[in-house]
């Protein structure tokens, strides 16, 4: 003895030429059980997984009785991952994020979409009906949120989009245009401090990224109370439809989305090399409005997009005869991300917006210094100039 056990010898394997009794044959393939996401219900709709719908969200009853209601469009993915809600005309004269929604959702299809996506194409119904940018009580939507279930117009209407929509969303896309005859650059505004919102930003691909703070009273800063991620993208013209401005929105949702794992292809357009990588956006932290110092006709000597330097000349103000009253001058060294599109211009006016630049490029004298398409609008959330 060895002071080992003895093991015995293993069986002979079975070269299958012949029969062997003692194998077993093996047990058949596992069926695997398809688990059926919920339902999505909101407002008056229950939305199946793999399907979309439009209803609406009751908001109140004008003067004549008929009802007023928020259009609501959502599509319920068949396979689980994140819920996005889209918004649009808070404003209620901001009507280019009403465009970039339906282009947006064209691409999308609910039966290979992960997550959710719910589509608020205009928020301030009153608004958008009045021509006006704000509600009938001449509040500002974007300024009454959290708002309250009993408080005025605005107030409700602030209460029933967080409770409605926000509530049920993990990430929130709100799209702006400008107001008052501004144009904008095509941009995101974002806490850009926190890495989820900054991952989110750049995913977007708007030539130009904001850090800007929450503002009391915004849906954006409601919203990221609650623990939402929240960007805001500014571009277009009040009551116009910029295409440049709606290009860069779409574009810029269908990267988030994919960003997040909610769809995995997208139809964006080649370079010269073959690459659709993203376009890094220049960042800023600050920035600061150009006002005019005499009253009169305002030409406008500076582009979207141009780099400009501090004591440049950037607008020359005369009478109707022709005779110059005065020049505008760059109060800083920057970016050129809005501008009036109003020729007509009293002393005071702010007529041109200028960003500084983290990285800074040379400036050159030249319009179009970033790879952008021309016009586009002022910022809803920037303070009033």
């Amino acid at each position: 003895m060895t002071g080992f056990e003895s093991v015995p010898p293993s069986p002979p394997i079975s070269t299958g030429s012949e029969l062997d009794d003692t194998l077993v044959a093996p047990p058949p393939p596992l069926r695997r059980r398809l688990i059926r996401r919920p339902s999505f219900a909101i407002g008056d709709l229950d939305v199946a997984a793999g399907k979309s719908a439009i209803g609406e969200i009751p908001v109140s009853r004008l003067v004549t009785g008929n009802r007023m209601s928020i259009p609501i469009n959502v599509l319920h993915g068949r396979h689980e991952g994140p819920v996005v809600w889209l918004s649009a005309a808070v404003h209620g004269d901001e009507i280019g994020g009403v465009e970039i929604i339906r282009r947006s959702l064209q691409g999308l299809d609910p039966k290979t979409l992960a997550g959710t996506v719910v589509a608020v194409p205009i928020v301030n119904v009153h608004g958008f009906v009045n021509g006006d940018r704000y509600l009938p009580d001449r509040r500002d939507l974007n300024r009454s949120f959290p708002g309250s279930a009993n408080g005025s117009l605005a107030a409700r209407i602030a209460n029933l989009f967080l409770t409605e929509i926000v509530s049920r969303c993990d990430v929130g896309i709100d799209l702006h245009t400008g107001s008052d005859h501004r144009t904008n650059l095509p941009q995101i505004r974002a806490d850009l401090e926190d890495p989820r919102t900054r991952d989110l930003a750049i995913s977007f691909g708007a030539p130009f990224m904001m850090h800007a703070k929450l503002r009391d009273g915004s849906m954006r800063a409601a919203a990221t109370a609650t623990g939402a991620t929240v960007l805001l993208y500014e571009g277009g013209e009040a009551w116009r439809f910029d295409r440049a401005a709606i290009e860069a929105g779409v574009v810029g949702v269908g990267r988030v989305l994919a960003r997040l794992g909610m769809v995995t292809t997208l139809d964006e357009p080649v370079g010269l090399d073959g690459a659709t990588a993203v376009p890094q956006p220049v960042e800023s932290r600050s920035s600061g409005w150009v006002r005019v110092r005499r009253s009169g006709i305002a030409g406008i000597d500076v582009e979207l997009g141009q780099l400009v330097e501090r004591g440049q000349i950037v607008a020359t103000v005369r009478d109707s005869v022709g005779r110059r009253l005065s020049q505008a001058r760059a109060n800083r060294s920057g970016l050129v991300i809005g501008l009036t599109r109003q020729p007509l211009v009293n002393q005071g006016d702010a007529i041109i917006h200028i960003a500084e630049l983290l990285d800074r490029p040379a400036a050159t004298a030249a319009p179009a210094d970033l790879p952008i398409p021309p016009p586009v609008a002022s910022p809803s959330e920037s303070p009033t100039p």
